[in-house]
Order: structure tokens, then sequence, then C-alpha cells
């Protein structure tokens, strides 16, 4: 048997009652029975096979109670304590069942209460299952939301990359566009020059002409001089020559106007290239700001997330530390009033 003297009764169980009182540090409210210690004559026996018995007697006893201790320092303890617990008078013999009628009310009351916490204990657990659930998914979305993250910055990345090389391509359609307009302007200038040019050859040819005609109508014909010789034939030699040049300058007009052509077309070629570069570059600048508008947004919802999330689980330490101290109190041997408040703070704070 496990014994407890509790005030001036001496209440007993069974052996394997001991761990339990030495785990949780309180009693069980139903003993196998209670003994009565007022009036009591608690002394030293002498049995065989019991080296430290104690025995217990009382006039009202049908017979004697003997106990045994495992030392005699533990012999000399329980008749200390079982003499001092039975100096109390008689009539607090009667107050055994109404002690134990205490103790069950009370144990009811605990396991009430205790039943009652537990429940919200559950309630509160299943909250706090939830709300790891929440942050879960929380971390869930963040991960997907780094994944959107890094992707919109290798978008962006790519679109820097693409708009620099359609500027680089710009660059040289502006410097071969301005090359081109430099040529045109040149060969604008030779158009003029060489119309210029002929003007004056053609101006020419009409004096030689006209000197021809003169000199046709004063001279005699010739009867013996050669044709070499004859100023007639010097001035359709310089006819020729003139006409041969006006017709290389002409050539050379030609040439210069075909070039010119060729380098509108070439200009007209470039602009429009030009036009399509500027338009792409544009739309890349548009796509570029709209990805970043969009990254920005991004980080403002992850920034969001993550102080939802340090809400969550600084809600979540509270939480738990709460049922550490509910579940404490529960187990707790002594269960006063201040203890009491305590749990009932722990169970607001979890609610």
């Amino acid at each position: 048997r496990f014994f407890i003297i509790k005030e001036s009764f001496l209440l007993y169980y069974a052996e394997s009652e001991k761990k339990n009182f030495e785990s949780n540090k309180y009693f069980n409210i139903h003993p196998k029975g209670v003994i009565p210690l007022g009036g009591c004559i608690v002394e030293p026996k002498e049995e065989p096979n019991m080296p430290y018995a104690i025995k217990i007697s009382h006039e009202d006893f049908h017979g004697n109670i003997v106990l045994a201790a495992e030392s005699e320092f533990e012999q000399a303890q329980w008749l200390e304590m079982l003499q001092e617990s039975g100096k109390v008078t008689w009539k607090n013999a009667q107050l055994g069942e109404a002690m134990i009628e205490s103790l069950e009310a009370q144990g009811l009351q605990l396991a009430k209460e205790k039943q009652e916490y537990l429940d919200k204990l559950m309630e509160e657990t299943e909250e706090l299952c939830l709300q790891r659930e929440q942050k879960e998914e929380l971390e869930r979305l963040n991960q997907v939301l780094e994944a959107e993250k890094h992707r919109f910055e290798e978008v962006v990345r790519e679109l820097r990359l693409e708009q620099e090389q359609i500027r680089r391509e710009l660059e040289l359609t502006a410097r071969s566009l301005k090359g081109v307009e430099e040529e045109k302007k040149e060969l604008r200038s030779l158009t003029q020059s060489l119309q210029k040019t002929l003007e004056e050859l053609s101006l020419e040819k009409q004096q030689m002409l006209e000197m021809l005609e003169e000199n046709e109508s004063q001279l005699p014909p010739p009867t013996s001089p050669s044709k070499e010789q004859s100023p007639i034939w010097g001035l359709h030699c310089s006819l020729q020559q003139i006409e041969e040049k006006m017709q290389q300058l002409l050539e050379e007009k030609l040439l210069a106007e075909k070039r010119m052509k060729e380098n509108e077309e070439r200009s007209r070629a470039l602009e429009e290239e030009r036009e399509f570069y500027s338009s792409q570059s544009q739309a890349l600048q548009n796509s570029l700001s709209e990805l970043t508008a969009e990254k920005q947004q991004t980080e403002r919802d992850l920034k969001a997330e993550v102080k939802v999330r340090m809400d969550l689980e600084k809600r979540l330490r509270e939480a738990e530390e709460a049922l550490q101290s509910l579940e404490q109190g529960l187990n707790s041997l002594d269960c006063n009033k201040e203890k009491e408040e305590k749990m009932k703070a722990d169970v607001s704070n979890l609610r």
C-alpha cells in the first residue's frame, strides 16, 4: 500500500499510485480506505519478517492496524508524523466523510473545469492548425511570387538588351542616312555644275556655228589648199570637239542623276528602317515600363505578404506560449484562484 497523511487522516492506495503522485504532484481523491488518527495510539512493533513495523490502535477499532516502513529512519519519521496527527480529538474522525464528500465535490468541479479548458484547447488547437495551413499557403505564395519576380527581372534584362541593340542599329542607320544626304548634296552640286558647263558649251557651239556660217558666206571656195589648212575645217574640228565634250558631259549628268535617284531610294529605305526601329524602340520602352510597374506591384504584394506572415508567426508564438501555460496550469497540483485567473486570461488570449 501507498500511504498519505492528510490532516488527521491516513489515506491509503494501491502501490501503483506512488508513481502517479511523484510525477503529477497531486493525489487521487478516491483512496482505498481512510483511517482517522484522532486519539489513536501509534507505537513501534516487532513483527516476524517486518523489522520496521508500526502499530496503530484505538479503543473503538476492531483489532489493530499494522504498517511497516522500509528503513529505521523512515520508521522514525512516520512515527513522529502519525503521533502528531493522532493528537487531534476523536471528534475529527466524524469529519472524514464530510472531507471525502468535499474532496469529491472539488474533484468534480475541477474535472468539469478541466474538461472546459480541454474543449477550449481543442478549439484553439484547430485554430492553430488553420493558421499553420495559412502560413504554409503564404510561404507557397511567397515562392511563386519570388519565381515571378525573377522571371520579370529576366524579361526586363532581355528587353534592355534588345533596346540597346535597336539603339545601336538606329545610330548606324542615322549615320548611313547622314552619309547618303551628304552624297546627295554632292551629286546635286555636281549635276548643277554639269548643267552649267553644258549651257556654256551649248552657247560656245552656237557661236561656232554662227562663225562657221559667216566664214562660209564671205570666203570664196578654195581651189588648191587642203582641208587641213582651211579655216572652215578648223571650225568644224572645234565644233566636233565641243559636241563630243557635250556628249561626255551629258553622260556624266545622266550617271549623276542615276546615282542621285539611287541615293534617294536608299534614303527612303533608311528612313523607313529608322521609323521601324523607332516604333520598335517605343514598343519596347512601353513594354519595359509596364513590366517595371508590374514588378513594383509584385514587390509591394510580396512585402505585404511577408508582413502578414510575420504577424501570423508572432500570433502563433503567443498562442503556443499561452497553450503551454494553460497545460501547466491544468497539470498543476495547486489550483488556486490566481492560477485560475491566469488560465482564464490565457484562454481569452487564445480566443
